[in-house]
């Protein structure tokens, strides 16, 4: 997901420096928020992070990923994954749903069995 808020600029009107602790605690906040809004019935917020076109791409000059963040990173992998596995639960939970409700309200009615007692 990205960030719609405007990128501060400084006097130079190049971004401020960022360093790889900070885009994954950016990308940790993401998360955490998608997972929030999955909880709290936000739905559309998800489905618009699970939707993405674009894949993530670091930004430039951060050079490789320090190894004592490593582990980090690994974790916030697993976080993503969870969620959006999460995500793709819903959606096909959502979709069952839906077709189910479709068939109930659409379906033409059936007949109903009757039985006549007839004693001998």
């Amino acid at each position: 997901m990205t960030d719609p808020r405007p990128v501060p600029r400084n006097g130079e009107g190049s971004p401020p420096p960022v360093d790889w602790a900070t885009v994954l605690g950016s990308l940790e906040g993401e998360v955490v928020a998608v997972e929030r809004g999955l909880a709290e019935g936000r739905l559309d917020e998800a489905a618009a992070w699970g939707r993405r076109a674009d894949d993530w791409v670091p930004p430039s000059g951060l050079g490789p990923l320090p190894e004592d963040l490593r582990e980090r990173a690994a974790r916030l992998l697993q976080h993503q994954l969870a969620v959006a596995e999460e995500l793709v639960e819903r959606i096909i939970q959502s979709r069952r749903q839906r077709d189910l409700a479709a068939r109930m309200s659409y379906a033409p009615s059936r007949p109903v069995a009757s039985f006549v007692d007839q004693t001998l």
